[in-house]
């Protein structure tokens, strides 16, 4: 393991690093803004370099390559992460600014992840067709088979950097795809020491490729060059919906934004319910797309369930998220941080109740809860993507379900109640890509099927999801004697 600090990486292209005179951008550890690295930026002749390689491999070295090798890969990757995770576990904390516990968990489950996929890549099935169910198909046989697509550009965001990297990477590894990944130039350093692992565990020099840069510079040639089969995309919405005009006929698979509902009736688990929502919206300074935002709760409990999530969240320690104690550090940037107090000013000044937190250090946000919020208010009706959460009260299950689906967003939902006929009733009338009963909205694990609806995005993720859109289906007919 290389140590990142005062270290300059640059893009690596069939396994070489290139840096020479580029631009270079600072990677800025968001807790105490020091220069933890620095990164020489892309240009345009390296996305097509890293394309026409990735195009060249998947050609000559992937789509031949058996399933047990890319298996072997993957799961030699997964225990070289495993063996260096406290290494990993302090990049993305330096990086990212989450606690350290959080991220230890983070590369726990990249772990999880790339085990998923050498598994999958060893159980990848087509089917025999009864030829025969046709007239005229005596005689006949059919099958069909799984087959890659070949280059898959890979675009990630910061919040997760390591594990929503290999959520693209390893699935499209294990069919036999090729990459060019362009990793969040705030956080791009977990991922060229990812390649690095990759590298000792044999993957071959031009099956993933790194570029790393300005999204504005390189989005579009590697979304756009004729040569990428599938773009898959995680972050903003008005990013992701602009990928998918560019695109045009690849495949694309967006994750992206939300503003999740949970609701919590009078008969659900009062106490768990409050935990959940802590750790839902305030993981990370809430920095994720299914963190729990907009909390709906019934009027019967809205006093008591407010008191204790505000004394929960009141507790929570906040500082240096290298130190083992810290349950909250800061976002990302300090305008980030910015920004979303701007939106808590804003919902007070229109009429809302600030019951705790609302005000910020530099990058860091207090954890914040908001009462007496109105839907058209943005930290209601917009992704906060910050330690803010909204409380309001409802009297009717149709009435909650009205709310959480007065939305552009359908990511998950969460719903407390220890009712099944209404857990499930609820579930199947609320608008998202996946609904938790008795757990928080945020909760995910890398092998269930994950993507949203509405403004959420299109396509899903979760290992063997990915792996089905990361190839093509191929008929192959014989005509017997």
């Amino acid at each position: 393991m290389i140590d990142v600090n005062a270290h300059y990486f640059g893009s690596i292209i069939n396994g070489v690093e290139r840096k020479g005179e580029r631009k270079r951008l600072e990677v800025i550890n968001p807790y105490n803004n020091e220069i933890i690295g620095k990164i020489a930026c892309a240009n345009l002749e390296d996305v097509y370099d890293a394309v026409d390689t990735a195009q060249y491999v998947f050609q000559n070295t992937m789509k031949t390559m058996p399933a047990h090798k890319r298996s072997n890969i993957l799961r030699k990757t997964a225990d070289r992460l495993e063996e260096q995770s406290e290494s990993f576990s302090r990049v993305l904390t330096l990086e990212a600014g989450k606690p350290i516990r959080e991220s230890r968990v983070e590369v726990a489950r990249a772990v999880q992840v790339l085990r998923f996929a050498s598994e999958g890549a060893k159980s990848i099935y087509g089917e025999q067709i009864p030829m025969d169910s046709a007239v005229g198909g005596e005689n006949q046989v059919g099958i069909s088979k799984r087959v890659p697509l070949g280059v898959v550009t890979a675009i990630t965001p910061f919040n997760f950097p390591l594990n929503l990297v290999l959520h693209k990477v390893a699935p499209a590894i294990a069919v036999g795809n090729t990459i060019v990944l362009k990793p969040a130039e705030k956080t791009p350093l977990s991922s060229v020491l990812l390649y690095k692992i990759f590298e000792e565990a044999g993957l071959p020099d031009g099956v993933l490729n790194i570029v790393m840069g300005s999204g504005q510079e390189l989005v579009e040639p590697l979304v756009t060059h004729p040569l990428v089969k599938k773009v898959t995309f995680t972050g903003s919405g008005a990013v992701g919906w602009k990928i998918n005009e560019m695109a045009m006929r690849k495949k694309v698979t967006l994750e992206l934004g939300s503003n999740a509902p949970n609701i919590i009736f009078e008969d659900g688990d009062l106490d768990g319910a409050v935990r959940s929502i802590v750790m839902g919206g305030y993981t990370y300074a809430g920095q994720a797309c299914v963190s729990a935002q907009r909390i709906y709760v019934h009027e019967s409990i809205y006093d008591s369930f407010t008191e204790k999530l505000v004394a929960e969240v009141e507790s929570l320690k906040i500082g240096d998220p290298l130190e083992e104690s810290t349950e909250m550090g800061p976002m990302i940037t300090e305008e980030a941080a910015k920004r979303a107090q701007s939106w808590v000013k804003e919902a007070a000044d229109q009429g809302a109740e600030l019951l705790t937190g609302g005000k910020r250090d530099g990058a860091i946000l207090e954890p914040t809860v908001i009462g007496n919020v109105l839907p058209e208010m943005k930290v209601v009706c917009a992704e906060v993507f910050a330690p803010i959460v909204s409380v309001m009260s409802f009297s009717s299950e149709a009435e909650v379900i009205a709310h959480a689906n007065d939305t552009d967003y359908g990511l998950h939902a969460g719903v407390f109640t220890s009712d099944i006929n209404r857990a499930m009733r609820v579930a199947d009338a609320i608008e998202t890509g996946g609904v938790w009963i008795n757990e928080v909205s945020v909760r995910r694990y890398d092998h269930i099927p994950y993507g949203g609806v509405k403004n959420s995005g299109v396509g899903k993720e979760g290992v063997k999801y990915a792996m089905e859109d990361m190839m093509d289906t191929k008929f192959i007919g014989i005509k017997l004697y």
